[in-house]
């Protein structure tokens, strides 16, 4: 299992990335306030769980097969999710400066639209994999367990942050989603804070590499 410091480092860095307005988050408050709550909790749920369930089963397949394939891979996955983690900082840092571009709303009119819409608008957002696989495999600990289970564990806390942070979103869109509208800065700044982080995770997790 996991050691409570991997755990602790973990839902650190998990919570800033929930905080940061990504697409997900700029879509569930698009439908929150242009459709109603019952439409953005229904994306919420295919961003999660739709979405979830692939991205889950390729982490826990294809790392854990590399790492039984090529053990010493595992640094390489750690060098490169370090890297990632630094680079991805710097970006968001970079687009904070160009203001916080907002999703065109289409026309959404049942549940499962929804649903379909919010698994397709994360499955295809390449960063989501990305992120996944360069961000979880930094706390995995081939001494403390079976490395599948420990994606596993990673991979879920991930995704119930998902739910907690966008369904908190969801259901207060109707009224925080338009106030957030209104003061784009907020939003900006929150991005920019987030970068900051990420790019010390990324700087630290270089540097602890043996």
């Amino acid at each position: 299992m996991p050691s409570a410091a991997a755990f602790l480092t973990f839902l650190t860095a998990l919570f800033f990335l929930e905080i940061a307005p990504g697409p997900d988050m700029m879509l569930v408050l698009a439908r929150g306030v242009g459709q109603g709550r019952k439409v953005a909790i229904f994306t919420v749920l295919g961003i999660v769980f739709v979405s979830g369930v692939v991205q889950l089963g390729l982490l826990v397949l294809g790392v854990s097969s590399l790492l039984q394939a090529h053990p010493v891979s595992l640094v390489a996955l750690r060098w490169i999710g370090a890297a990632y983690l630094f680079y991805l900082g710097a970006k968001m840092i970079q687009a904070s400066r160009n203001g916080l571009k907002k999703p065109v709303a289409t026309s959404v009119s049942t549940p499962g639209q929804a649903l379909r819409q919010g698994a397709i608008n994360n499955l295809t957002n390449p960063k989501s994999f990305l992120f996944m696989f360069a961000f979880l495999p930094q706390f995995v600990d081939p001494a403390s367990g079976p490395v599948w289970l420990q994606l596993l564990i990673f991979g879920s806390m991930q995704k119930l942050a998902g739910i907690v942070s966008l369904g908190t979103v969801a259901l207060a869109s109707g009224t925080v989603g338009q106030w957030l509208f209104r003061r784009p800065d907020f939003l900006i700044w929150q991005r920019r804070f987030t970068g900051l982080v990420m790019v010390a995770l990324g700087l630290g997790l270089l540097l602890k590499q043996p």
